[in-house]
């Protein structure tokens, strides 16, 4: 059986104020043209499909016109789950209806909900599609109070998936985790809030394929990455280069040919985007008179100034010679004083900030009543943003 697996789209995504929803269009036009040429027997769409839980309008109507391309006339069966960045309910809406179609849409979690059955020569394979759900939306599914994080809510989903596995057949699970062991990217949106948002490999066993969503590198966990000795535990990797962190990333999907005894051999499809995202390096001038003879000078780009003077006007300079610009970093002129942010303050848990700056201006550090206090917080404000 033949599966494409592919994760975190993140339709609707704006980078440093740029819309990326044409970028978005053009790969997906090409993963189409992929679906078609490799007629899969499935494809396994593994979380964050949009970029907020509250998507914008053309989100939907890009992901309306890519479903309908895949289910009513390519005729595959697609397998999607909402990830850590998805509206459960608004991707789960007409789900029962969509699945007499070919599309299974898995939303909320769901500790009823049967694996799609597909057959092959060597008999069926069952897909048990589990979406993302934070430890206290899993515990009020399942009544199971003991579950206090991510790794005990994932192993409750799958214990249950266990006991709906058809004997004798093929299995496959889609989900969206942190996988320890897993190299993560700038523009992942950590699961946690408070405590850890890991989860084992071990809690797999027993499954014969991995698919995963929300590391935004594609690679494989305990084996090789590709081949007919692949692990069986992978991540396909996000549709583009969501930050410059990625910038030295190769994006792709997962071919995926599983044989009779549940054994895959996974190819990586290279994805090829619109324009690409990438780093130069240089002082603002030679960057200008290089990029006549660069021919791709309508990437999006990062550019690191080298010069050590005061410079006029440097972005809008830029932009003469590369139009798509997005930012410019001046390594040599970054102080070290105690404001400044040791990251980029869009990865730091917003608690994170919240404790520096109060140390910062009161010269004391968050007493522990009162950063438990601003966990429960936070954990109940992004509760409510995601299921709003």
């Amino acid at each position: 059986m033949r599966f494409l697996h592919t994760a975190d789209w993140h339709l609707g995504r704006v980078y440093h104020g740029v819309s990326l929803l044409e970028d978005q269009a053009h790969v997906l036009q090409g993963f189409i043209r992929l679906a078609a040429d490799t007629r899969p027997d499935a494809i396994l769409i593994a979380g964050d499909i949009y970029d907020r839980s509250v998507p914008p309008a053309e989100a939907v109507r890009l992901l309306d016109l890519v479903l309908t391309e895949l289910v009513l006339e390519l005729k595959i069966p697609v397998v999607v789950i909402a990830g850590n960045h998805d509206g459960p309910d608004r991707l789960g809406f007409g789900s029962e209806l969509l699945t007499r179609a070919g599309l299974t849409v898995r939303g909320p979690v769901d500790f009823d909900a049967p694996p799609l059955i597909l057959h092959d020569a060597h008999g069926g394979v069952a897909i048990h599609a589990l979406p993302y759900g934070e430890p206290a939306v899993v515990r009020g599914a399942c009544g199971d109070e003991a579950i206090a994080d991510h790794h005990a809510a994932l192993a409750a989903q799958l214990h249950a998936a266990c006991t709906r596995q058809p004997a004798g057949m093929r299995s496959v699970v889609v989900a969206h985790a942190f996988v320890l062991g897993g190299s993560e990217s700038e523009s992942e949106r950590p699961l946690s809030v408070g405590g850890s948002g890991a989860v084992g490999a071990g809690v797999f066993d027993g499954f014969d394929y991995v698919a995963l969503g929300h590391l935004h590198r594609p690679q494989a966990l305990g084996g090789a990455a590709e081949g007919e000795d692949a692990a069986r535990i992978q991540y396909s990797g996000s549709l583009l280069k969501y930050s410059f962190a990625e910038a030295d990333h190769a994006k792709s999907v997962n071919l995926v040919d599983m044989d009779a005894q549940g054994r895959c051999t996974v190819q990586r499809i290279p994805l090829a985007p619109r324009r690409d995202l990438r780093i130069v390096e240089g002082e603002l001038d030679a960057l200008i008179a290089a990029a006549a003879a660069d021919p791709a000078r309508d990437d999006y780009l990062l550019a690191r100034l080298t010069d050590r003077g005061a410079l006029l006007d440097a972005m809008g300079k830029l932009r003469t010679a590369y139009p798509n610009a997005l930012a410019i970093e001046r390594p040599d002129m970054v102080g070290d004083g105690p404001g400044r942010a040791a990251a980029d303050h869009r990865r730091i848990r917003m608690q994170d900030l919240f404790a520096s700056f109060h140390e910062e201006t009161t010269g004391l550090a968050l007493e522990a009543e009162a950063s438990a206090a601003l966990e429960r917080i936070i954990d109940g404000l992004e509760h409510e943003e995601r299921h709003a």
